[in-house]
């Protein structure tokens, strides 16, 4: 019993998550769309817009992760003071 009790515990635990409450102002044209979106996902629009601003969040993280990577990276390409080739140069 007492595994089956910590197994529960746990569970909750992970599900738990401290959400804060916003205000957000949009079109009504954006609200009509978030409303209608969330209805095809079967959420709520405070959850749609939640799940999109983390989808976002991840997304821009990425990015700024793989930028950075490329910037401090070992640079082993160079022109060896010859110009690089134009465009039209196959």
């Amino acid at each position: 019993m007492a595994g089956d009790t910590n197994f529960v515990f746990h569970e909750l635990r992970d599900t738990l998550r401290v959400m804060k409450n916003v205000t957000v102002s949009m079109d009504d044209a954006v609200a009509e769309w978030a409303r209608l979106e969330a209805a095809r996902r079967n959420t709520s629009v405070s959850r749609l817009l939640g799940e999109l601003l983390a989808e976002k969040m991840r997304h821009d993280d990425a990015y700024q992760r793989a930028l950075q990577d490329w910037q401090h990276r070992e640079r082993s390409w160079s022109s060896d003071g010859q110009p690089y080739p134009g465009r039209g140069v196959l």
